[in-house]
């Protein structure tokens, strides 16, 4: 039998050691961030306890605005004393529309780079009239905000993947939008729930999504395009049926940066943990 040499054994444990490490690589290498409004009922309780919940659960990106009863200074030092950052603020529909100029300065206090919408007002179900003129809105209020340093972002919802033509109004609105204007942020629930295959969005239109929302939808939910399900529908990451680790590696490869975990349960203090421990669990 022929004699392994020193060498070759040593080069045959660093091959062995390098595959293992691929094997275990992280897939969730991003900072661990949150939309506020999981935390929507510990805020009024209390801005500085939630704060250090917040740290203390290793959160370091906050997606909102600052929160009712403290001035943005106030709540910018203590965001700074907790190592947390604000790369996304949210604006209203007809509050951006309205003063762009407002949502940009409230933007640049907070340090966000990112301003997003999330709901295009409608009436019964959304149709291609409403699209029209959200298209026509967001490319206006886009330009205002690219011209001052922010990113616009409309946050979709599941109604707009009503089919229309060739496609949806999604399709509609993304096609007919400024892309030096407007981006989009992917909730993968409400993609999901509206019929969407979110791997599938961020493949038809890659260099459009700037954030992700992870979500994880109850199994057995039937999605719609209301835009709606009762709150009880959202659960811990990894338990629904929802592909969030495919819908990440997909993000990842697109260099999308931002991931907020956004729970509406009335759970949220019990699955928050859960699903920040199954992001920092996943493997490549």
């Amino acid at each position: 039998m022929r004699k392994i040499s020193h060498l070759q054994l040593l080069l045959f444990l660093l091959l062995g050691l390098n595959t293992f490490g691929q094997k275990t690589k992280k897939l969730y290498t991003f900072p661990i961030g949150a939309q506020a409004y999981t935390f929507r009922n510990s805020f009024p309780n209390g801005i500085t306890a939630t704060l250090d919940t917040i740290k203390a659960l290793g959160i370091t990106e906050l997606e909102g605005n600052v929160p009712k009863g403290m001035d943005a200074t106030e709540y910018l030092k203590l965001l700074k004393e907790r190592n947390i950052k604000v790369p996304s603020t949210g604006a209203g529909y007809e509050e951006i529309v309205a003063n762009p100029m407002s949502v940009v300065e409230n933007a640049k206090k907070l340090g966000a780079k990112y301003v997003m919408v999330a709901w295009i007002p409608h009436k019964d179900d959304f149709d291609i009239f409403e699209a029209q003129q959200a298209v026509e809105d967001f490319d206006k209020v886009g330009k205002v905000l690219a011209e001052n340093g922010i990113t616009f972002c409309y946050h979709i919802h599941g109604y707009e993947f009503i089919p229309y033509q060739d496609g949806t109004l999604f399709d509609f609105i993304a096609r007919r939008t400024n892309p030096k204007y407007v981006s989009f942020e992917l909730d993968m629930l409400w993609a999901f729930h509206g019929g969407a295959n979110p791997e599938g969005l961020l493949d038809k239109y890659p260099t459009r999504f700037k954030m992700l929302h992870v979500k994880d939808l109850r199994k057995g939910v039937q999605g719609n395009h209301s835009g709606s399900t009762p709150v009880t529908n959202d659960v811990t990451l990894g338990t629904g049926q929802i592909d969030v680790a495919g819908i990440i590696r997909k993000a990842k490869k697109l260099g999308i940066k931002h991931y907020f975990i956004e729970d509406e349960s009335p759970i949220q203090n019990i699955q928050v943990p859960q699903s920040i421990a199954y992001l920092k669990s996943l493997k490549e």
